[in-house]
């Protein structure tokens, strides 16, 4: 009996009708009653979201773009670009137009120009002229054609109107054999500008006997102005002086001495440490001498045939001859002396043929050069001098 009756159910049920159904248009512009704008799920048409009434529905803009069309967009731009740059390549600067103001000058260098300080530190300014007596120590800058007019020593006289003593030694070295004075072993040390200036401070006797030795040890190979530097030196009151000048070119780097010694600043043996020696002994000796250190000029390193070649590539010894300037710089900056770097201030590898006679020695013009950056540094603070009664600027 249940049997029929549930089949006399399911039967009644087939044949109701079935509910009209509503489908709401979203896209019309028509207002629509709350309670159709969110039908019951009884309601719903079943059509996937992205169509209506069965059929897709609309899409964006860039969902249309094929995209072929855009990679051939993309390459088309790649081979514009690369059609513009073989254009473009190769074309000609007009160097005119670039340097129609002039060239310019790089004004980057080692300098260090510092005044006397007296003992407690304090800058004593003053302007040396025709009151002045300066002391040059070195070798071939100062030595080379000492007697003539346009000497390097000569020109400074004249552009400064100070006394200037030359007791510069052509061949000699700032860097020492020996860090102990063996005149017979090693004379050309008595040129080393320590030794020197022990002539007219130290201890001048000692030394006189030395000096002699050493210059009966080299014979004839004694350079032409020893004796002449020798009867200056012990002849001189060092309170008398005013400033030490000390320049070397760079016949240390070609003969291969060493540089510096990082465990004794004030080794003899060494280019650097000479420099250092050489100022302790003034400052402790004559406190009121200014020193002021010329670094070497530009000088071509030598091949194998004896061909110029650039001295920032050739070594002979510990390093290239920048490295001893900036050593040198090291040295008198940490001494508090004023330091003219010739190397890259005054003549360097771009325009060294036109201030050298050879490799190493400067021409006139080069003198000229020289000379006007030492006289620069040496007046660089006249102007501070309150003793002066008319004020002249440094010259450029």
């Amino acid at each position: 009996m249940k049997n029929r009756k549930n089949t006399s159910e399911n039967q009644k049920a087939a044949q109701m009708p079935i509910p009209d159904i509503d489908i709401i248009d979203l896209e019309s512009n028509e207002s629509i009653d709350s309670s159709k704008a969110s039908p019951s799920p009884e309601h719903s048409s079943g059509t996937p979201s992205g169509e209506k009434n069965g059929k897709p529905g609309k899409r964006g803009f860039l969902s249309r773009i094929n995209i072929h069309v855009v990679l051939g967009v993309v390459f088309l731009l790649f081979i514009a670009g690369i059609v513009y740059k073989i254009m473009n390549f190769g074309v000609l600067v007009d160097l005119d137009e670039i340097f129609k103001d002039g060239p310019g000058t790089l004004e980057e260098n080692f300098d260090t120009i510092l005044p006397l300080f007296d003992a407690e530190g304090n800058p004593l300014y003053r302007h040396y002229g025709a009151d002045s007596t300066i002391l040059l120590l070195g070798n071939a800058p100062f030595a080379d054609d000492r007697d003539a007019p346009d000497s390097l020593a000569n020109m400074i006289r004249d552009m400064t109107g100070a006394t200037v003593y030359n007791c510069s030694v052509s061949g000699s070295y700032l860097a020492a054999e020996a860090g102990e004075l063996d005149p017979r072993t090693n004379p050309l040390d008595i040129f080393n500008p320590y030794w020197l200036c022990s002539l007219g401070m130290a201890f001048p006797r000692s030394f006189e006997d030395d000096y002699q030795a050493g210059l009966e040890a080299l014979g004839e190979n004694a350079p032409p102005e020893a004796q002449e530097v020798f009867n200056t030196l012990v002849s001189l009151d060092f309170a008398d002086i005013d400033v030490v000048v000390l320049m070397y070119d760079g016949s240390d780097y070609l003969a291969g001495h060493a540089m510096y010694n990082d465990g004794n600043s004030t080794d003899l043996t060494q280019f650097t440490g000479s420099t250092e020696s050489t100022i302790e002994l003034l400052r402790f000796c004559a406190p009121h001498i200014r020193v002021m250190v010329l670094s070497p000029t530009y000088a071509y390193g030598l091949d194998e045939d004896g061909n110029y070649i650039s001295s920032d590539i050739q070594r002979y010894g510990e390093d290239v001859l920048s490295t001893y300037v900036i050593k040198q710089f090291a040295s008198c900056s940490s001494r508090m002396v004023t330091f003219v770097d010739n190397l890259y201030g005054t003549i360097n590898e771009d325009d060294a043929d036109k201030y050298l006679t050879d490799h190493l020695h400067l021409n006139l013009e080069g003198r000229k050069k020289v000379a006007e950056r030492f006289v620069y540094a040496l007046n660089y603070f006249s102007d501070r001098d309150p003793s002066r009664t008319v004020t002249e600027s440094p010259a450029p």
